[in-house]
């Protein structure tokens, strides 16, 4: 029962490292404030779904979750080109709200309120990822490479130059730099996994709705963000498995279902407000959260 527990708790913590990492790159590394990232591992869920209750292997479902969610980044990005800071967000955050809005009225497609229930599990090579543990490796995997394309593109000149418009956009466009060309990619590249992550969950869960996809489900992730450190890989990873699992302690204190929610959100609201406090950069971060 435990080891099924365990399982189940590294399978979403591999799911929301892959969601986080995506979020560092366009908010630590490119100081690009995206409220709108859960939008994209919604639509992510939702394509991927649709695509596996129409027949589609999951391989096709994987890649086109993705491919989806980088192209509504790229769009994105167009109409927020001159936004920065609270303005950034306020606009993102406007799509998020208008990502949600669409999956909750468009009946015939995303069948509402109802949800989608019934999302076939993953069949690769023609074996059938049905049990929790061969997830869990398919998790672990993805999340791995995932990783490794992040911190390849931070480490590379390309990386540079996406820092120097977070520190400075003036100055690297000065010195020739296509500041919302790289926008625009990093926005768009971070979407493609907040994408496949968000298949991944649905591919697990067998089940979502627009209720898993709202504001209140970013705050854990973006508090990851903040508790690692903004620009910093390896703080993500980190704060992912401690943000993750400290909350489940609620679950054994004697807490009533009915308020273990609640609980959660208001251990996440203390934890941000104390970090903001005595450690503004978070445990591992290059700079602050302003």
């Amino acid at each position: 029962m435990i080891e099924a527990y365990l399982i189940h708790l590294l399978i979403l913590i591999g799911i929301y490292l892959i969601l986080a990492i995506s979020l560092q790159l366009a908010l630590g590394f490119n100081g690009l404030s995206n409220f709108g990232h859960i939008a994209f591992f919604g639509i992510g869920a939702y394509t991927s779904a649709l695509l596996a209750l129409s027949g589609w292997s999951f391989l096709i479902c994987f890649v086109s979750a993705g491919i989806l969610a980088m192209i509504f980044g790229f769009l994105l990005a167009i109409p927020t080109n001159k936004l920065k800071g609270d303005y950034l967000a306020l606009a993102t955050m406007g799509f998020s709200f208008v990502v949600y809005a669409v999956l909750l009225n468009w009946t015939e497609l995303t069948r509402g309120p109802l949800g989608i229930p019934g999302i076939p599990r993953p069949v690769l090579l023609g074996y059938s990822l049905s049990d929790n543990f061969s997830f869990l490796i398919l998790t672990a995997v993805i999340a791995l490479a995932s990783y490794f394309v992040i911190y390849r593109i931070t480490k590379s000149p390309f990386g540079k130059v996406i820092e120097s418009i977070r520190d400075d956009e003036l100055a690297s466009r000065i010195l020739g730099k296509n500041s919302f060309k790289t926008k625009s990619i990093i926005l768009g590249v971070s979407a493609f996994f907040a994408g496949i992550a968000g298949s991944l969950y649905a591919s697990y869960i067998t089940f979502i709705d627009p209720s898993s996809f709202t504001m209140m489900q970013l705050v854990p992730v973006l508090l990851i963000v903040i508790v690692g450190g903004l620009a910093s890989l390896p703080g993500t990873i980190m704060a992912t498995f401690i943000l993750m699992l400290v909350p489940e302690a609620l679950r054994f204190v004697g807490f009533p279902s009915s308020i273990i929610g609640p609980m959660r959100q208001i251990l996440y609201a203390l934890i941000l407000i104390i970090i903001l406090i005595y450690k503004p950069k978070g445990f591992y971060g290059k700079v602050e959260m302003v």
